[in-house]
């Protein structure tokens, strides 16, 4: 076997370790998750007004995607059913009011703004994860606008009141069933990557007010201590949200993104070592690891809004905790970037000002946790710009690819099929399986172990490299691979030249 064949064969095992699923920083550069959430409930994001024309709403969705391409995030966590309502049209659930600021009233010029939001992610390389809200019903007894047609006024024995919102009843059977058509109806219509449900299980505590579930408690108990009866309530809507997403789809992820303290050591051993107020599994009933230990979940978020040396739930303590207990399941990490700038939402400034990229560093060295995801949108817009820099030049320094889940069904994409023509290379898929396009890589000849993406292409069938772009060809090899629908890779196919 000559050596120029030896070293060939050593380079592509190489490329095709690292860009398999193995636990290394040499993964982090290639496959990682970088969500960003777009909350739509209030108008906290997107559309900023309620008085918006759609051709506006339109605009400032395209330009929130441009925006994130271009700090190369891959991901949008969309909030399409903030309050039992709708991005979307169907004959079950009204409009949103933070579309037209009446709840019930279409847009107009009509569209459908979640087809819409989808094309525009997709096109611009990114996931679409539709973020529902499965409990919340009025954001504000007060203020919200409430259409005739809204589910609180047909099924109004289904709702209970708590502070200045209105709740699903997480006790009736039918609401969990209620939910669960609501997901199917999204799931048949609509071509998104993922279903994400947020912290909102039972609402955070108010001090002196009880949840007031005592009826369905009394009718649905079956001999469990309420606060047991609660958990188990929440467990069955993860459980049947989960089968449902997989048996229309399995490669269709279900994520949750669960408040960032489970319980606190001093009430479980298994806790971590915080004292935080309230907690998922003691408050807001959501027993998190069990959901991730029976396989209902694909990915996590927990919110790790908090600094490093917090005092009652520190940043430090919680990032290695949640990496010990996903039990293996994608672990992505809740950053408050809204922190970072001054926000409408009221919350103090970091006192460090690199409190953010210290946190991002800490999770891209954390074998195991496989990305991030930013609360919220409109924070990277008021972000200073040397923050944007140091975010682009730094930390994402090139496009990720998004990691693949091997808990999930493997779909084998073939090899690209490459022509050399002329001055350029001609990219195409002959395979069946969909696609959503091609990444090009390169190594240096002088230093084989390490892999360099340079550009992700979006496209469903061919494209076109001139050679040109392939620069220092004499000390580079230069490999193509195939993207798949759900981010499976084909093998690779060396650039000739």
């Amino acid at each position: 076997m000559k050596l120029a064949y030896k070293i060939s064969i050593v380079v592509f095992f190489v490329i095709l370790n690292i860009f398999g699923f193995s636990q290394t920083l040499k993964l982090k550069e290639h496959f990682e998750f970088r969500g960003v959430w777009v909350a739509t409930v209030d108008n906290i994001d997107w559309p900023s007004s309620k008085n918006l024309t759609t051709e506006q709403q339109k605009q400032e969705f395209i330009q929130l995607v441009q925006m994130h391409k271009k700090n190369r995030m891959n991901a949008l966590v969309v909030q399409i059913r903030p309050c039992a309502d709708a991005f979307y049209p169907n004959n079950v659930e009204p409009w949103s009011e933070y579309l037209t600021g009446t709840q019930g009233k279409p847009p107009y010029p009509f569209y459908d703004p979640l087809a819409f939001m989808i094309e525009e992610t997709h096109k611009a390389g990114l996931e679409f994860h539709a973020w529902l809200n499965p409990y919340r019903a009025v954001y504000s007894l007060k203020k919200s606008s409430i259409a005739q047609t809204h589910v609180t006024e047909l099924k109004k024995e289904w709702f209970l009141n708590y502070g200045d919102k209105k709740y699903f009843d997480p006790g009736l059977p039918e609401v969990q069933e209620y939910t669960c058509n609501i997901i199917k109806y999204i799931l048949n219509n609509y071509d998104i990557d993922a279903i994400h449900v947020d912290d909102y299980f039972y609402p955070y505590k108010i001090a002196g007010l009880e949840f007031p579930d005592n009826a369905s408690y009394q009718k649905y108990g079956n001999g469990l201590s309420q606060i047991d009866w609660r958990r188990s309530n929440c467990d069955s809507i993860i459980k049947k949200i989960y089968f449902t997403i997989k048996s229309i789809n399995p490669q269709i992820k279900f994520g949750v993104s669960p408040f960032g303290v489970w319980r606190n050591k001093s009430v479980d051993s298994l806790g971590s070592n915080t004292n935080a107020g309230q907690t998922n599994y003691d408050d807001l009933y959501a027993d998190i690891l069990l959901w991730l230990k029976m396989g209902w979940v694909d990915y996590i978020v927990p919110q790790l809004y908090w600094e490093k040396g917090h005092n009652k739930a520190d940043f430090d303590v919680l990032l290695p905790w949640w990496n010990n207990n996903s039990y293996g399941k994608h672990l992505y990490i809740g950053l408050g970037i809204y922190r970072s700038v001054p926000s409408k939402l009221g919350n103090p400034l970091w006192k460090n000002q690199r409190e953010l990229f210290d946190q991002l560093k800490d999770i891209q060295e954390t074998n195991g946790v496989l990305g991030s995801c930013y609360f919220n949108s409109t924070s990277f817009i008021n972000l200073p710009k040397n923050s944007i820099d140091s975010l682009r030049m730094n930390y994402y320094k090139n496009q990720a690819l998004l990691p693949t889940m091997s808990y999930l069904p493997n779909i084998n994409i073939n090899k690209a099929v490459v022509h050399k023509k002329h001055d350029s290379y001609l990219i195409s898929y002959s395979g069946k399986e969909l696609i959503k396009g091609f990444v090009l890589v390169y190594t240096d000849i002088n230093d084989p172990l390490h892999t360099t993406i340079e550009k992700i292409y979006v496209s469903d069938h061919k494209i076109k490299i001139p050679i040109s772009d392939l620069n220092n060809l004499n000390s580079k090899k230069w490999y193509i691979y195939v993207i798949g629908r759900w981010n499976h890779l084909s093998e690779p196919i060396e650039l000739i030249h």
